[in-house]
């Protein structure tokens, strides 16, 4: 059989090919004409219809969420004045007694230790923030400090409003160590020098803990010293961001002591706090008729202070109660002394709460915190 009698059905489809003639295109299903609008794919086609709902969703979640934001300082400050309704009654019953003029240079000077809070704040911090918030924020602050203790509560709220405004958070955590030491250290030095002028500090003597008392005291803080040594030192995830702070620290104290405004304010901030807020109590108590020299009154508020400062209770009830006991070993009646501390904390700490707890949700609400 010869090869042009092969049948055209058994050949392969490449033999059934002519030289001569281009290779035929591959069948093509009909398709409809596509428009720039179906081109797309079906996921970006859909996107817009599947993010809509996930959006309203979020959005609705996060009300709730912000609602709470907001009335958590309220409820938390109605909670505590149910809570201690002897001691608020007690407290304003006592204060509307008193003599107003007092009163209102008490509020004076409690006014005025916001505005020295905010200049140390400031001072610590290298970087410039606008005053009025910065007020705004350390008035909120202090209702704040009734929940957390230590001022774990007004170092929150300024980390917060400090992050708000740009700040690293480094920066803003080395601003608040900065502040505390350089108010602890402002506080001593003052302390130092009323014991220096005033002829009181015997007194002082009989308010000393015993000789037995203070050596496991000394114990304990060589252990928690020791403990934390040795966690720095063998735990590297935890050496390594605390070793970071440290740097960021020395560095911006190093910063904000090149420039004679930031010390000003810093130093001086820290120094006008004490003495501040012992006038307040000073004033307070020359309205209930403590009876006790104003010199007086100010060393015991220092000395109280910096002995039972660094014991964490919220709202400085450890201080009220040293407080009470230093106004009596100089020389103050029980029942007067109670009362003066009592209307100090009612003057500086519970009547401004509602007012700052308002501004906290305020300013919570307009995201500055």
């Amino acid at each position: 059989m010869r090869k042009d009698d092969v049948p055209v059905s058994s050949l392969s489809p490449l033999s059934s090919l002519s030289p001569l003639s281009p290779p035929a295109p591959p069948p093509v299903s009909p398709v409809a004409p596509v428009s720039p609008a179906s081109s797309l794919s079906p996921v970006s086609a859909t996107c817009p219809e599947s993010e809509a709902p996930v959006r309203r969703g979020s959005l609705m979640a996060a009300r709730p969420v912000r609602l709470g934001l907001c009335l958590a300082p309220l409820l938390l400050a109605v909670g505590w004045a149910l809570a201690n309704r002897p001691v608020v009654y007690d407290g304003v019953t006592r204060l509307l007694a008193a003599d107003p003029w007092w009163l209102l240079a008490g509020i004076a000077f409690t006014c005025l230790n916001w505005v020295a809070a905010s200049c140390a704040r400031q001072g610590a911090l290298p970087d410039r923030v606008p005053p009025g918030l910065l007020l705004a924020s350390q008035f909120a602050a202090g209702a704040a400090n009734h929940v957390l203790p230590g001022g774990l509560g007004a170092h929150a709220v300024t980390v917060r409003f400090l992050r708000t405004r740009g700040v690293p958070l480094p920066r803003a955590t080395a601003s608040i160590g900065l502040y505390s030491l350089a108010k602890s250290s402002a506080k001593t030095l003052v302390l130092l020098v009323f014991l220096a002028a005033s002829p009181a500090w015997r007194r002082l003597a009989d308010l000393l803990p015993d000789g037995r008392l203070l050596v496991p005291l000394a114990a304990v803080a060589g252990g928690v010293l020791a403990v934390v040594g040795v966690l720095l030192t063998v735990v590297r995830p935890l050496r390594r961001p605390v070793t970071g702070l440290v740097r960021s620290a020395l560095a911006d104290a190093r910063e904000v002591h090149g420039r004679p405004c930031r010390v000003l304010a810093l130093w001086g901030g820290a120094a006008a706090m004490p003495l501040l807020q012992a006038s307040a109590l000073v004033c307070v108590g020359s309205a209930l008729g403590l009876g006790l020299p104003w010199e007086q009154v100010v060393l015991a508020f220092l000395a109280a202070g910096t002995a039972v400062g660094a014991v964490p209770s919220p709202g400085g009830l450890a201080v009220d109660a040293a407080l009470v006991w230093t106004l009596v070993a100089f020389g103050a009646e029980p029942a007067a002394a109670t009362a003066a501390v009592i209307g100090y904390r009612v003057l500086t700490d519970w009547l401004p709460l509602l007012p700052g707890a308002l501004v906290l949700s305020a300013l919570i609400r307009a995201k500055v915190l």
